[in-house]
């Protein structure tokens, strides 16, 4: 759906060359299982020490006997290349690494202790024992270094009152929608008092926050409260940390958040909807007095979203998508000229992290044969990244596909570009089954980087099995501009569908593919689109699934937790336009499916809620269209996907096992795990 706006004890000081990255166990040219692509050892959260000596960073990777994703803090020395495992825990992650200013003490995030929430904590670097700090009940949220190095600010979560828990000894535990919420709020540790003292209070709940270069003031952005739906009302303040006292710094409509201080503490950065509150349309990088007055928009001439990392005298960095690619860049605050920073003019890189001096950054990138790492680079036009993990050894013998971008004219003349998955050894003119897979968002961008569909849809083992798999990054998707992502208001599904179809027709020119062997699928506004298809064009596909997808947008709008984007992009409730809702819902079209379909649902699903699968699965069923609903237990945060290697699995397999059935008439069906 729309953007989303602890160790037990340090290792010795050995040195690794690099972290154990083995293939797992696959002979010459296999196609790896689904347990294999799901143990693939991710890296992410690169952070450079501000001395830029050192880059710490995270591996996640399945705990199969657990059910969870661990997560662990690597270090990386920036010159020599030389990395080590630095936290270890069984059974807890660490995550969410922040350097002191001094670059002696790394902190981070972890809720090793029994019956406790995520706590800070901190270890040095060079070896020794992680040390705790804080201990507050409800947990840690984001946190940051004071420019001293002698405090910690942190968010936390209001703990129940007696009244809640009075309450709920009486009556048991319920919800007032609306009512009742529980504020997330700043506060400040002292190391040297070892004491964390509340620095927020009120009708308000904190998200993102920045020190002033003094180390008096915090700047942070704040809503009405913390549910999803209230984004729009972000607005940015100032706390004294001596006393408390709050002022308002920027109150206007739209969401203003993720301030950060220029270098002198005379002015503050953040990003702002600039008085738009419509979710696709672009977001800018605003400055205000830090004093207070006038705010003032420097990137307008920049289309595309970006998201600001760091103020320094080389200016405001920040990072941002043009297309299937992702730069860093900065702005001249005065000038409002803009820089990139690249080694090629196409090229992923993301997770910036930038020296305070803007001298040097670490960041991950991959591409389509390697999987994401770790790099390091002195921050110059051409940026010279130098590697310093090795991921991608993980896959060495596995069957890779070939990828590319390919591009093509929609229905209304709209130029569409996709990720183009070739099957294992490719050959021109031959025609190969096509499989279409729809990224969500609709925000969303597919790219092509090696492996990186490991959760849902099983892209590489059926490009092993020799079909194509097209992408499509259709109307709405990030990285293609603001005229762009707006093509599908009051024209969602309609304009999307005309994107998917005039890229398989486009496919079938070319003459490689079988049009009796199409399929399609997608999760979230994916799954939706997925859904729109089968109503729609169910005749050119031998197989559909839908994933988290919308079947009617009424039954999404009064159920989802951010029905504003339903309002955003259809511009009305469906008490001011039923119409609009009845042409954009699959639903309304359900006599016209044929294709089998299999539906595919969270059980605690709070952004696309359960109803909206049930009434798809019982119009398919009305009308005797072959059809499976499979209800999936046990997906965490807001229950919208897969977030353990088990679920996962099954989510996979089950797309596998349906795709095998419709596509290639069950030959091809395996339980395609390690047998775990």
């Amino acid at each position: 759906m729309p953007r989303a706006r602890i160790a037990a004890a340090a290792l010795s000081w050995l040195v690794l060359l690099q972290p154990a990255m083995h293939a797992q166990n696959v002979p010459a040219g296999a196609t790896p299982t689904i347990d294999q692509l799901i143990s693939l050892k991710r890296a992410g959260s690169p952070t450079i020490s501000p001395n830029g000596q050192w880059v710490a960073y995270t591996v996640r990777e399945a705990n199969w006997d657990e059910n969870n994703y661990h997560t662990e803090i690597w270090l990386a020395d920036a010159k020599s290349g030389e990395v080590r495992q630095l936290t270890s825990n069984a059974k807890k992650s660490s995550s969410s690494p922040a350097w002191s200013p001094d670059s002696r003490t790394l902190a981070f995030a972890t809720d090793r202790e029994d019956k406790e929430k995520r706590q800070v904590y901190v270890i040095d670097p060079r070896g020794g024992e992680a040390r705790k700090l804080t201990s507050v009940e409800e947990g840690v949220g984001s946190f940051e270094w004071s420019p001293d190095g002698m405090s910690i600010a942190f968010t936390s979560t209001d703990a129940k009152t007696e009244a809640d828990k009075e309450r709920e000894k009486t009556y048991g535990e319920f919800d007032v929608i609306g009512e009742g919420y529980r504020m997330s709020h700043l506060w400040v540790f002292d190391l040297a008092a070892a004491k964390a003292r509340r620095l927020t209070s009120g009708a308000f709940t904190v998200g993102s926050f920045r020190w002033s270069p003094d180390g008096r003031q915090i700047a942070f952005d704040h809503r009405i409260d913390p549910t999803n739906a209230s984004g729009g009302t972000a607005d940015i303040s100032v706390v004294r940390v001596a006393d408390g006292k709050i002022r308002a710094l920027v109150t206007q409509p739209g969401t203003d958040a993720g301030p950060i201080w220029s270098p002198d503490g005379s002015k503050i950065a953040f990003t702002s909807a600039m008085t738009k509150e419509l979710s696709f349309l672009n977001e800018g990088i605003a400055i205000v007095p830090a004093a207070g007055g006038r705010v003032e928009y420097i990137s307008t001439a920049f289309d595309e979203d970006p998201s600001v990392i760091r103020w320094t005298s080389a200016g405001i960095f920040f990072g941002a998508l043009q297309h299937t690619s992702s730069f860093l860049y900065s702005i001249d605050p005065a000038t409002h000229a803009i820089k990139r920073y690249t080694p090629a003019d196409t090229w992923m890189g993301s997770g910036f992290s930038v020296t305070p001096d803007g001298q040097w950054t670490a960041f991950t990138a991959s591409d389509a044969s390697t999987l994401t790492e770790i790099y390091v680079a002195p921050i110059t036009a051409s940026l010279k990244p130098r590697k310093l993990t090795d991921f991608t050894a993980q896959t060495a013998g596995w069957a890779k596909s070939p990828l590319e971008v390919i591009s093509w004219k929609s229905q209304d003349g709209a130029t569409i570009e996709g990720v183009l998955h070739k099957p294992i050894g490719f050959q021109a003119g031959r025609k190969y089954p096509l499989l279409v897979v729809i990224h969500g968002g609709p925000t969303g961008v597919s790219r092509p980087a090696a492996f990186s569909s490991t959760g849902i849809y099983p892209i590489d083992i059926w490009t092993a099995r020799g079909a194509l798999v097209l992408e499509p990054n259709y109307r709405g998707s990030a990285g293609y501009g603001e005229a762009f992502r707006s093509l599908n208001v009051r024209n969602l599904g309609v304009g999307d569908a005309w994107d998917v179809l005039s890229g398989i027709d486009a496919l079938i020119a070319q003459g490689i593919v079988d049009p009796g062997k199409v399929g399609t699928m997608g999760w979230s506004q994916g799954g939706y689109i997925s859904a729109y298809l089968t109503t729609h064009d169910s005749a050119r596909f031998k197989a559909v699934s839908v994933g988290a997808g919308i079947s009617d947008w009424m039954t999404y709008y009064v159920n989802t937790d951010i029905t504003q984007f339903t309002r955003h992009y259809l511009k009305a409730t469906p008490w001011d336009d039923p119409e609009i809702y009845a042409k954009t819902s699959p639903i309304t079209y359900i006599k016209n499916a044929k294709a089998p379909t299999l539906i595919q649902h969270g059980a605690t699903d709070q952004r696309v809620p359960p109803p909206n699968a049930f009434e798809l699965y019982r119009g398919l069923q009305d009308v005797g269209v072959p059809s499976k609903l499979i209800v999936y237990k046990g997906f965490e945060g807001v229950g919208h996907g897969p977030s353990k290697p088990k679920s996962s699995r099954a989510v996979m397999q089950h797309n596998l096992d349906w795709f095998d059935k419709y596509i290639w008439g069950g030959a091809m069906s395996t339980t395609s795990n390690d047998g775990r």
